[in-house]
């Protein structure tokens, strides 16, 4: 009983949860990473030579580069040739135990493949079918090919910089690929609710280019939201230049965010800038959007002629939002992360010490762990096995080169 209980403790939501990832890059890597980190078992198929991010960034082995370790843990990996028959018929047999199948080719890849979603549900009627692609298949832009760039420059994302900045600019990280593979994650969660009560599969079609669209005009859309327009698209406080980190006499950056009536007036009366407090375009939450480049410019004034701690320090007192101005190499220093323990140490026996991120999700108090990404084929004969392949199977797919396996 006391085993049953411990092995209680330790489970984690999606355990006995199988999902056969295609998928490269970020966009589906990303999604089913977050899936592996609530238990999934995910398979990550790999073509000859694996996942182009195998050799993206530093790197302390051969194909495991930076960014394939962002987004591959709790992983397992098989090296599969699907170009060859044999492959696509091994493939077809790991699917067969699976709940999700998940890819992010392009259409015309997948029909050629004979992995169509009417073929391999036709096969599986209860398996989820994930396509995360970069467009949906009804449009214009149907199969064209789609990275965070192309997106960002795309859905809007690069004109809002423009618009900020005065000439556009992609957000300095993959902000389409990161935010799709939410929607992937979200989408496939449901399917499988979904597939609870009916106990059917469903193809679950995953559009970046439209999935970030909605994204990004949440509050963009503004005014234009009603027919006719009752302003301008695009949310006036998110654009302002003045919208920014301010810099304190002592050089350092501090972000400070009143919001509320109450923190304005509190803020500038602690201040004694009766003149702003007083000043009717700032009178209320309506008036302040209006006029708030002005507003934010004036308290950007008000910050430089204090040091950074002095800022902090009365704005805790104000109940006032603000924190410091953290750069991205000061992560790992900032007392909270520390307290919470949310950096972790892996350590491999060939690549010694990884620094990593965790999830930080955790259900009735329990943290999710980690594991090491896979390396290429590291787990292909195992997979096999699993799926009801024999030795001498195992052995003629590899023999053949049908099958990679990790040296």
């Amino acid at each position: 009983m006391e085993k049953k209980r411990r092995s209680s403790r330790n489970a984690k939501p999606l355990d006995g949860f199988k999902i056969v990832d295609l998928t490269t890059v970020v966009f589906g890597p990303y999604a089913s990473q977050l899936l592996g980190d609530y238990g999934a078992e995910v398979i990550k198929i790999e073509a000859p030579g694996g996942d182009s991010t195998r050799r993206i960034g530093p790197s302390a082995e051969s194909g495991m580069a930076s960014l394939f370790l962002g987004v591959n843990k709790n992983k397992k990996s098989i090296g599969i040739d699907l170009r060859k028959e044999q492959g696509r018929d091994a493939l077809l047999r790991i699917v067969k135990g699976a709940d999700v199948f998940m890819h992010n080719m392009r259409p015309a890849k997948v029909e050629r493949l004979g992995l169509a979603p009417s073929v391999v549900r036709d096969r599986y009627p209860k398996l989820i079918y994930a396509e995360l692609l970069g467009f949906s298949e009804s449009g214009p832009y149907a199969g064209h090919p789609a990275y965070d760039d192309i997106i960002q420059g795309l859905s809007g994302l690069a004109g809002l910089m423009e618009r900020h900045l005065g000439e556009p600019r992609y957000l300095p990280t993959a902000i389409a690929d990161k935010v799709a593979g939410l929607f992937a994650v979200q989408a496939i969660l449901a399917a499988a609710f979904e597939r609870n009560k009916t106990g059917r599969g469903c193809t679950v079609t995953v559009p970046m280019f439209e999935a970030i669209v909605s994204f990004g005009l949440v509050e963009h859309l503004y005014g234009a939201q009603f027919a006719p327009p009752l302003g301008k698209i695009g949310y006036p406080r998110a654009l302002m230049p003045w919208r920014r980190p301010y810099r304190a006499s002592d050089d350092r950056f501090v972000c400070i965010m009143p919001y509320s009536d109450g923190n304005w007036r509190a803020l500038l009366t602690a201040l004694g800038d009766t003149q702003t407090l007083e000043d009717a375009r700032f009178a209320d939450l309506e008036s302040r959007t209006q006029n708030i480049d002005v507003l934010y410019r004036i308290l950007g004034g008000h910050v430089a002629t204090r040091t950074s701690d002095e800022w902090l320090s009365l704005c805790r007192k104000l109940d006032v939002p603000a924190h410091r101005m953290n750069r991205v190499e000061d992560l790992e220093h900032d007392p909270h992360l520390k307290a919470v323990e949310h950096f972790k140490t892996l350590r491999d026996e060939r690549m010694g010490q990884l620094v990593v991120p965790s999830n930080p999700i955790a259900f009735d108090g329990r943290p999710l762990g980690i594991s090491v990404p896979p390396r290429l084929g590291a787990d292909s004969r195992s997979v096999l096995s699993q799926s009801g392949f024999l030795p001498n199977e195992i052995d003629a797919l590899v023999a053949s080169g049908v099958i990679e396996v990790a040296s």
